[in-house]
């Protein structure tokens, strides 16, 4: 659950039965059982809070890591031109906390599959007590601890997502894992990755429809006659990289030759017997 304090600063915690929960006083969880959402709730030094179940928005940026999480501004986005659907098979390069992990598992539902691979053990189960602890059972999820740049054990995949410094070296396996016309996604920090990347994308002849962006966040204040953005905002976070892989005869040298079909016949023109009579004579 998560608390929010008179201020709007927000506190995650997991309910267990016989568990205090800490904040500035305390309160023991299974006083919270039966507690309808959206209720205040006070602790033991008289300060009340709100208690509301998290949404996706609110959970990551709380969430236990060690790598950093893929915000909510860029998690969006990144389903979105991804096209990731329900019953959608899913690759993920590079696990980090699991952030991205959840959001694919949202998406492609209980019918779709997502197969992540990471090549820290530490992020790796990190991942694996976040997804467990803020998803749920995911029996449609494979986490994979191996360097993904030796390839893919996985063909025909619908979507990829690479989270990692060097997705150009990636491409090769990733269009082996690929089906033509999947979407592949990278996700880089700094403008040098971004370069790196779009310019290896666009020496292959099996990517192609590549194009790159950033999102940014703004929130207002609004409070009386006080409307006005804040003072912080979340900016720049990272380069979101949408690319197709290509069927293998797309270059321009094997284009397909499909057939003409045959131009409609001309109607014949109508004489002026076919035509109707002037009722105004």
């Amino acid at each position: 659950m998560i608390f929010i304090d008179r201020k709007g600063r927000r506190y995650l915690k997991i309910l267990e039965p016989g568990r205090k929960l800490l904040i500035r006083g305390e309160l023991l969880a299974d006083e919270l059982f039966g507690v309808e959402e959206g209720s205040r709730v006070k602790f033991s030094t008289g300060e009340t809070f709100l208690v509301l179940r998290p949404t996706y928005a609110d959970l990551i940026p709380l969430l236990p890591r060690r790598a950093q999480v893929i915000y909510p501004k860029d998690t969006g986005p990144l389903v979105v031109w991804g096209d990731v659907f329900p019953g959608a098979t899913v690759i993920e390069g590079g696990v980090g906390a699991g952030a991205l992990t959840i959001a694919l598992l949202r998406a492609v539902g209980p019918h779709g599959q997502v197969i992540s691979y990471e090549v820290r053990e530490d992020f790796a189960a990190a991942a694996r007590k976040n997804v467990a602890t803020f998803f749920g059972e995911a029996p449609n999820w494979t986490l994979k601890h191996r360097d993904l740049y030796e390839g893919f054990d996985e063909r025909g995949a619908d979507r990829m997502f690479l989270d990692l410094p060097e997705p150009g070296r990636a491409l090769g396996v990733a269009s082996e894992a690929l089906r033509p016309g999947g979407v592949l996604i990278c996700y880089v920090p700094t403008t040098v990755q971004l370069k790196e990347t779009v310019d290896a994308l666009q020496e292959r002849s099996d990517f192609g429809e590549i194009e790159s962006f950033e999102t940014m966040l703004r929130n207002w204040q609004v409070k009386g006659m006080s409307v006005r953005p804040h003072f912080r905002m979340v900016a720049h976070s990272a380069f979101i990289i949408v690319s197709r892989r290509l069927a293998s005869d797309s270059l321009p040298s094997k284009v397909i030759d499909l057939p003409i079909p045959p131009a409609p016949a001309e109607e014949p023109e109508q004489n002026g017997d076919d035509e109707p009579p002037d009722e105004t004579a």
